[in-house]
């Protein structure tokens, strides 16, 4: 169980800091959107049983284990919202890479992570909310930080929706300025976010032994779970080993840098919570890397026994 001196991991976000952080999230939204093509969807049209059970995983069944998780741990009230936040995100751009690596049905995994990053526009604020809400301990949070449901459901929407919109608009009518655009937005949004942190936690560094030995452990389980969560669905309904891998990496890799902004930016900066963000935008690299790392492993002994 972590130790509520987490919560002294505060960082202080005047409205200056609010606005920065406001088009730090814009620019996330707007970067993810200019890697979106509306081909990457065709695949739900063509072979729907895959993205879709995966997008039910996880959107639908990932933040309610969570919950539970949380329900049945009682993590420090922060630390819980802060894993709901995590598991409310969508997939995060890395997965594709990371299927890449494994082998996997890398199709797949790109037209997940497009949709749940459209579709997070609502179903970020929405699940966050609702299981949060469903956690008397998260539930006093949500009321001690102000957090009103309509209108935290209604900026989110606005913050998110605006920047992929626009994002998407660009790809279609533009597509060689978004072309040039890609790398320079994710890079740059990546390291604001960054800078950041690390400059508003700079004074915070005795707290590090205590996110190493409470925070990653329980970062870890989380994402295990997602992994397990992805394969069993994956299992369930009887997909090819090639549509498993993909489903596997895209359920347990999330974008915890979203997540981040959101903690940072509408929850007080409750230091559990970011700390759960930030472990898990570590944590879950190593995890996509070993995933990747043995099944190419496996490939090469069953070529090699044929």
């Amino acid at each position: 169980m972590a130790d509520a001196s987490l919560d002294a991991v505060l960082i202080q976000i005047d409205s200056t800091g609010q606005m920065i952080l406001g088009l730090v999230l814009a620019l996330i939204m707007f970067g993810v959107a200019l890697d979106l093509r509306f081909s990457d969807f065709g695949e739900v049209l063509r072979k729907p049983l895959a993205p879709l059970s995966g997008l039910v995983a996880q959107l639908v069944l990932l933040p309610a284990v969570t919950w539970a998780i949380t329900m049945i741990m009682q993590p420090l009230p922060s630390v819980a919202l802060g894993m709901m936040v995590v598991a409310a995100c969508p997939g995060g751009n890395l997965s594709n890479l990371m299927t890449h690596m494994a082998r996997g049905n890398t199709a797949l995994s790109v037209s997940m992570t497009g949709i749940s990053s459209l579709l997070a526009v609502i179903t970020t604020p929405l699940n966050i909310v609702f299981w949060a809400s469903l956690n008397p301990a998260t539930a006093v949070l949500l009321r001690q930080v102000s957090v009103e449901p309509v209108s935290f459901i209604g900026s989110t929407v606005l913050l998110l929706g605006v920047p992929m919109v626009a994002g998407m608009t660009t790809v279609r009518l533009w597509p060689k300025l978004a072309e040039k655009l890609r790398r320079p937005f994710q890079i740059l949004s990546f390291l604001f976010l960054i800078v950041f942190i690390v400059g508003a936690t700079a004074s915070n560094a005795k707290h590090l032994t205590a996110f190493l030995l409470q925070i990653l452990p329980l970062v870890a389980l989380h994402n295990t779970i997602a992994v397990l969560l992805g394969w069993l669905t994956a299992r369930v309904w009887r997909l090819s080993d090639f549509d498993t891998r993909a489903m596997t990496i895209e359920v347990s890799m999330h974008n915890s840098g979203l997540g981040l902004a959101l903690i940072l930016n509408h929850f007080d900066a409750l230091g559990g919570a970011a700390l759960i963000a930030a472990g898990w935008g570590v944590w879950h690299i190593v995890s996509g890397w070993a995933l990747a790392a043995w099944w190419k492993r496996k490939d090469r002994l069953k070529e090699q026994s044929a």
